[in-house]
């Protein structure tokens, strides 16, 4: 009578992350002839693996699972490689001591591996470890246990179109925002409603991760510095939209800042004004100036009538004369005309000076376009440091893959090829 449950070990995944350590599937074993027992049971295992999220979502993840038995010492339970072709290394554990090693390179068998489509293999080394539990088990000798590091690597295929794309399109939306006029109304609206798009981005990014506050991801750095930049141009266009709706009646303009922004800043950011202040003031005594020959031209008759007699009656009486240019009416005219001369070069001044708050904000709005320019170009430099972009490693899984993904199909059910019927 021979009975398999004497003859398992009790081999189990030592970082295990749920309660589950025994195989709970009872399948047949192979009965050799030579008295060989193969059990091939199939099992799922879930072990703890430390997540570093620093590179997110160009990274890389290193998961160890640990098998070992849990009551059979070195002395009554040989545990080893399958496979010759191994060698011996030396290693500092986390304790400082040194340990010795048996290294498989190949430790996992992918000729059954279905390939991922999250995730590539990039190593799978196996080594075996005797280590004397002496807190519990001192005197029954030395525990092996077999741990396989697994290095998988992300495809960022799915993540960059979907969340690194759509990132960097709508952080460079904050450009156009000082490229937007100012008369427009709109420029508030524009910043907010980046704002609130790159705030539901950022949640989406959240959920996309673990919740490990020990890193912050790559992604989620380039997400807060492009908020971060967002922020800021509320800021200025808000600061922007004050000094260009300022009048003269309520802010008057340092020389400082006319020498800075008029003068210095629109030659350095190759600013012209399209249409100078001596430019318009020309313009306007030009447009006064023909006025006044219209008026003149056509009553020229009047006029020279009225001059010929009033010559006439200053020859005869020139005291006479005299006194009529002294009188309330005359000096009533003369005085409207001196208010409404005054009036208009006091219009004239105000609409120059609420030019120049006009172009003051327009150039703070070109320094700012070029500044946020540089700073979105730049900030690319965040997905460049994942040192995987510029890794031409491939991954060691390639060559087990089948010719067409997309037709092949996982099996749900694992059958055991051969069974053998024990009594």
């Amino acid at each position: 009578m021979f009975s398999l449950d004497e003859t398992i070990p009790d081999i189990v995944l030592y970082n295990n992350a749920n309660n589950e350590f025994n195989i709970t599937i009872a399948t047949k074993a192979t009965l050799h002839y030579s008295g060989e027992v193969t059990w091939q049971p199939p099992a799922i295992f879930k072990p703890v693996c430390h997540i570093d999220t620093t590179w997110f979502p160009f990274d890389e993840q290193q998961c160890k699972l640990t098998f070992g038995s849990w009551t059979y010492p070195e002395s009554l339970l040989k545990l080893d490689f399958e496979e010759d072709n191994t060698y011996f290394e030396e290693r500092i554990n986390d304790k400082g001591k040194i340990e010795n090693l048996t290294i498989l390179d190949d430790g996992i068998d992918l000729s059954d591996y279905y390939p991922s489509v999250e995730w590539d293999i990039m190593s799978r080394k196996g080594h075996r470890r005797s280590k004397n539990y002496g807190s519990c088990c001192a005197n029954l000798g030395n525990y092996v246990d077999i741990t396989y590091d697994l290095l998988l690597r992300r495809k960022p295929l799915f993540y960059t179109v979907n969340l690194v794309f759509p990132c960097i399109g709508i952080s460079f939306l904050t450009v156009i925002v000082f490229y937007l006029p100012s008369d427009s109304g709109e420029k508030i609206s524009l910043c907010i409603q980046i704002l609130v798009a790159l705030t539901l981005f950022f949640l989406l990014v959240m959920e996309s991760i673990p919740a490990i506050s020990t890193t912050m991801p790559l992604i989620a750095k380039y997400l807060l510095f492009t908020m971060i930049m967002v922020t800021l141009s509320v800021l200025v266009t808000v600061c922007c939209l004050n000094l260009h709706f300022r009048t003269p009646t309520t802010h008057r303009m340092p020389k400082i800042v006319k020498l800075i922004f008029l003068h210095i800043l629109p030659k350095l950011l190759f600013m012209r004004r399209p249409l100078g202040i001596d430019e318009e003031s020309f313009r306007r005594v030009a447009i006064r100036k023909s006025s006044r020959l219209d008026r003149i031209s056509l009553n020229y008759h009047h006029d020279h009538r009225v001059s010929r007699d009033l010559s006439r009656k200053i020859a005869s009486n020139p005291e006479a004369e005299s006194k009529d240019y002294e009188t309330p009416q005359v000096k009533k005219a003369f005085q409207n005309v001196c208010f409404i001369a005054e009036l208009m070069k006091k219009k004239d001044r105000d609409e120059k000076v609420a030019e120049d708050w006009k172009y003051v904000a327009m150039v703070l709005d070109r320094l700012f376009l070029i500044i946020f320019s540089i700073s979105c170009i730049a900030s690319i430099a965040f997905f460049l440091q994942a040192p995987t972009l510029f890794d031409g490693k491939q991954p060691i899984d390639l060559q087990y893959r089948p010719s067409n993904v997309s037709n092949y199909v996982v099996p749900h059910t694992v059958i055991p090829p051969q069974y053998v019927q024990m009594s």
